[in-house]
């Protein structure tokens, strides 16, 4: 749709400029978002300079993030200033941190004396706790208000433009701390004469400014919220958190997640824009930590080379057993990683996992166990392989190692997590290949062990 449009905006801002902002009134910021990035980039300022400020703020806020940062560095700090006080508070904190830290000193110095003061407050909290979520608009009026004053006042607030504020209204005692809630729809509902004492909620759910994201994810969720309180030491409300932001802040949690699973550090931007050597950065230090780590594998099984010799049959199945316990590993890793971020699970419920994952393990370990004697077995009656005259040692050797490097696999995947935790890193660090190379080294020990117990005697 942007492309289609580009074109023809473009022609308007050659011909007749005032007329831009008539004709794309219907348009929602987000799709004249779309427009301008199909615009060439020098012509960006000319399609915002040609909207009304406020709607001008609003489509810079649905504008890539790259786009954006480049956008506002290459304005003065007195143009930049002008079209980000004209963003909500909170989105004006985050675009500030997209950018160079002097030229956001520099627009933040622009600013009128009340947009700086808001922002400047917003800007003490760390972007992934809920001051650096949080807007500064809000509602909040003394709980002894009239129903028909406190209506009054949300209408002027209305027409102000100030939508992130119109989520719910909160009442206040007589020293300002937070008393009460009621949204919007109970106002217009509440009987003429009656004080807002009478028809708020007494029992809010808040949180603290520091708090992590993950929290305020936690207490709108549970509690069916479209917006959540911050609040002070002193429980005095000094923002509000919409649920429009805590799923944009979901999406980058699981997102960090999801990259640490996958053995790397979390990128702190997008794909396409992390530099080159920011990437081998991110990504070549925990390859070389697992490469490290695998060279045990290879000390195993140089330990181990004398059997290995005498029963070449044994090297076969070395990937089918390490495989295994890694997949295993992996499973209850992600298990309990995601239990502990849903609070579905604590550090203390340690042994209850454990207790959980130990016949489990051995379940599923016989499982995968007897699907290796039984291919053996075929392979072995079918002629398709030879493998030994004992070949129901060496079957029984892959069985019964499979439920023991399995059963390991599961206890240490679903340990790790709370070791992490307990030590104080992200559970998530306990990636599916970190867990695959502790599993593979520990699962080779565990098979030639078996190897040793069942052979020993006949082909050793």
């Amino acid at each position: 749709m942007g492309a289609l449009l580009a074109p023809d905006i473009l022609v308007m801002l050659d011909e007749s400029p005032e007329l831009i902002a008539a004709e794309t009134e219907e348009l929602h910021p987000a799709d004249l978002a779309d427009v301008a990035e199909a615009m060439p980039f020098e012509e960006i300022p000319r399609f915002l300079a040609a909207l009304p400020k406020d709607r001008a703020a609003s489509v810079l806020e649905y504008i890539d993030e790259e786009v954006r940062a480049n956008l506002l560095e290459a304005m003065s700090p007195e143009q930049a200033a002008e079209l980000v006080s004209a963003m909500t508070p909170d989105e004006r904190a985050d675009v500030l941190e997209e950018l160079d830290e002097e030229h956001a000193e520099d627009i933040v110095e622009e600013m009128p004396a009340e947009a700086r003061r808001e922002t400047e407050q917003l800007r003490r909290y760390e972007p992934d706790t809920a001051g650096g979520l949080m807007t500064t608009e809000f509602v909040s009026e003394p709980a002894s208000t009239s129903v028909e004053e406190a209506l009054r006042k949300v209408r002027v607030i209305a027409r102000s433009g100030r939508r992130e504020a119109m989520h719910a209204i909160y009442t206040t005692d007589a020293d300002g701390r937070l008393a009460g809630v009621l949204s919007l729809r109970e106002l217009l509902a509440a009987p003429e004469g009656a004080l807002l004492t009478d028809v708020a909620w007494s029992e809010v759910q808040s949180v603290s400014p520091f708090a992590d994201r993950e929290e305020v994810a936690r207490v709108i969720t549970n509690y069916d919220l479209v917006v959540v309180p911050v609040v002070s030491e002193s429980n005095h409300v000094i923002g509000v958190i919409t649920v429009d932001d805590v799923i944009d802040a979901i999406q980058e949690e699981q997102t960090e997640d999801v990259q640490k699973f996958g053995g790397m550090e979390a990128l702190d931007e997008p794909y396409m824009q992390i530099g080159f050597f920011n990437m081998l950065k991110k990504r070549g230090g925990w390859l070389s930590v697992l490469l490290i780590s695998e060279m045990f594998t290879t000390s195993a099984m140089q330990h181990f080379d004398g059997e290995l010799k005498k029963v070449a049959a044994l090297i076969l199945f070395v990937p089918l057993v390490m495989s295994s316990g890694g997949n295993s590993g992996s499973q209850a890793t992600s298990l309990i990683t995601r239990a502990m971020a849903l609070r579905e699970i604590t550090l203390g419920d340690w042994w209850r996992v454990a207790l959980r994952e130990l016949p489990t393990g051995l379940a599923l370990g016989s499982i995968l166990g007897l699907i290796g004697v039984v291919r053996i077995t075929l392979w072995q009656r079918l002629g398709i392989f030879d493998y030994d005259p004992h070949w129901q040692l060496i079957a029984a050797t892959i069985g019964l190692s499979l439920v023991g490097i399995v059963t390991f696999g599961s206890l240490a995947g679903s340990m790790l997590p709370f070791l992490l935790r307990r030590l104080g890193f992200d559970p998530a660090s306990a990636s599916a290949p970190f867990v695959a190379t502790l599993v593979d080294v520990t699962g080779l020990v565990i098979y030639f062990s078996v190897a040793l117990l069942v052979l020993g005697g006949t082909l050793l």
